[in-house]
């Protein structure tokens, strides 16, 4: 699952990279998320696959919570461009003759940049203050399914439910998938 993400989250931004017609502020905002949800999935699979591997489920503290605190941040952040993305598809349905001029470039790029100030804002006293009080409740299987579930699934699936039905991104794939083949 892990490296399904990996490679979908890559090819939806190497794609959109590779792809002058995908240079609008919707693919902006999906190679962001496919970026995110590759950050995301990075700051907990990898250490779960080296204590599967050498059965070794210790971690330090300071581990702990620096995954804790980036999983948190990039789960926010997450969250914060599907808004993003959720206003940029207000704007293209409810002013369309005037989107181009309000969904500019820079507009953009200051949400990002927004979105990624108010996670680390909300979370620097959020996030630490909840985690660190939480460390005597045990937590049951369901919750650790469930968690799971949210760490590696729907980064996984982002790629696929936001890209993978569009035209668009259907053919900078193949595009890009045919490039990389015929130069070997």
């Amino acid at each position: 699952m892990y490296l399904i993400t990996v490679m979908g989250n890559l090819l939806i931004i190497l794609a959109i990279g590779s792809d002058s017609h995908l240079h609008t502020s919707m693919y902006f905002f999906l190679s962001k998320l496919s970026f995110v949800d590759l950050c995301m999935i990075s700051t907990t699979v990898p250490k779960i696959l080296v204590s599967i591997l050498t059965e070794n489920k210790a971690i330090s503290f300071a581990d702990c919570l620096a995954q804790m605190y980036f999983f948190m941040v990039f789960g926010l952040l997450d969250n914060f461009l599907l808004n993003a993305m959720a206003y940029d598809h207000f704007v293209a349905i409810c002013h369309p003759l005037c989107y181009s001029a309000i969904m500019s470039p820079s507009l953009c790029c200051l949400l990002v940049l927004l979105s990624w100030l108010s996670v680390v804002s909300l979370f620097y006293g959020i996030g630490l203050g909840v985690y660190l009080s939480s460390s005597a409740i045990h937590i049951s299987w369901k919750s650790t399914v469930a968690s799971a579930m949210y760490a590696v699934v729907t980064p996984m699936l982002n790629p696929f439910i936001y890209t993978l039905r569009n035209k668009d991104i259907k053919d900078a794939l193949r595009k890009l998938i045919s490039r990389i083949f015929s130069s070997q």
